[in-house]
């Protein structure tokens, strides 16, 4: 958990369940401290929240356990404790291994990944590193991932996740109280 001051206030609890019934949003998002400061703007807050509801839960098409590795990659690689905090406890409770999920942090070095892991990993390594997949690791993706909507996942994916480390990293979202950073180890980027 960062030292610093969130940039924006949080909501109290209380506010945030308010404005999150007001804005259509879940109430298991609401006490989440990236919503208590997202329902500050509620229309965004209600967009963010529709995005994440479908890539989570509701019509989603990409392999869960594929979208974790690839949001803890994310998290791992631009040091998004926020990220990486809260969906250790996601993954964790798909029964994604934990040696799988620390094992993102040096990949390439891993010999715990199948070629779809391997191949959604590079997918991100090269979105973060070049701004898009690459042809090589495109055509890797589309021998694992045979629908379009996969793919058209795959990459949504790991454009909001990266949006997503970007405004916790850029508006200092704490994590919730009582939460522990950087499981298992404690150790970050």
């Amino acid at each position: 958990m960062t030292s610093e001051a969130p940039r924006v206030a949080l909501l109290s609890a209380d506010d945030a369940a308010s404005a999150a019934k007001l804005a259509g949003i879940s109430e298991q998002m609401a006490p989440l401290s990236v919503f208590r400061v997202l329902l500050r703007h509620p229309a965004v807050a209600g967009e963010l929240a529709s995005t994440l509801t479908t890539l989570l839960f509701r019509g989603n098409k990409l392999d869960a356990r594929l979208r974790e590795l690839i949001i803890m990659r994310i998290g791992w690689r631009t040091g998004s404790v926020y990220e990486w905090t809260q969906h250790w406890r996601v993954a964790r409770g798909l029964d994604i291994p934990a040696a799988d999920l620390a094992a993102t942090r040096d990949w390439r070095g891993a010999n715990n990944f199948s070629d779809a892991d391997r191949a959604v990993l590079q997918a991100t390594d090269d979105t973060l590193d070049e701004g898009m997949i690459s042809d090589r690791t495109w055509e890797a993706c589309c021998r694992h991932l045979s629908t379009e909507a996969e793919r058209i996942e795959l990459v949504i994916a790991i454009g909001n996740w990266t949006m997503f480390s970007q405004l916790l990293k850029s508006l200092r979202i704490p994590l919730e109280d009582g939460v522990e950073a950087w499981p298992p180890d404690g150790v970050g980027p």
